[in-house]
């Protein structure tokens, strides 16, 4: 699983959590840009819609929904990270064989 994939679960697993596309960014440890970036680009692939909150005062700020594309893609980048780790897992149990 590339990075783009670790870092795109990270955010459909996370974006009911997103308050400020700051505070997400310094959480997952990346720049604003970055998160705008893929925010953006989810948004685009239909895998995740924003809405402004309407009774907000600051009206910049979005709240961010997965769609039904988008829960179905959280799942299988879920499973692919899942047997990547397991890999990594067996080839580590096999090294501590040898030794």
């Amino acid at each position: 699983m590339a990075n783009s994939e670790e870092l795109t679960l990270k955010v459909l697993r996370n974006i009911d959590n997103i308050e400020t596309q700051k505070s997400f960014s310094e959480k997952l440890g990346c720049s604003v840009g970055k998160i705008n970036y893929i925010l953006k680009a989810l948004t685009d692939k239909g895998l995740i819609k924003a809405e402004n909150f309407i009774n907000s005062k600051n009206k910049r700020r979005y709240r961010y929904l997965l769609t039904d594309e988008g829960i179905k893609e959280k799942i299988e980048l879920t499973k692919k990270f899942i047997k990547r780790k397991k890999k990594e897992y067996e080839e580590l149990q096999r090294e501590l064989e040898e030794y």
